[in-house]
């Protein structure tokens, strides 16, 4: 026990750059089924973009193309989306 805290090797930016990972990959914490999935958050965001756009608020911008399988780095759960920043943000 009386063992000096500077003399253990502790990887403290590993440690942040794994529970990133996991936080990434939604194997942080336990997934919770009745969370509303992304897909009805997007279409939410959709709606309100489409608004938007009816009340000239916002410019309608080209449609985006499809993420590929090649572009998805890693596995997320199934109630997850993959989707590029300019569908949910305004740039």
């Amino acid at each position: 026990m009386g063992e000096d805290m500077s003399s253990l090797n502790i990887d403290v930016q590993g440690m942040r750059k794994k529970i990133l990972d996991l936080a990434m990959r939604g194997k942080l914490v336990k997934q919770d089924t009745s969370d509303e999935p992304a897909s009805v958050l997007l279409e939410k965001i959709r709606i309100k973009k489409e608004q938007l756009i009816k009340e000239k608020k916002i410019k309608k911008t080209k449609p985006l193309p499809e993420i590929t399988d090649k572009e998805k780095p890693f596995d997320i759960p199934e109630s997850w989306e993959w989707v590029r920043l300019g569908e949910i943000l305004l740039i």
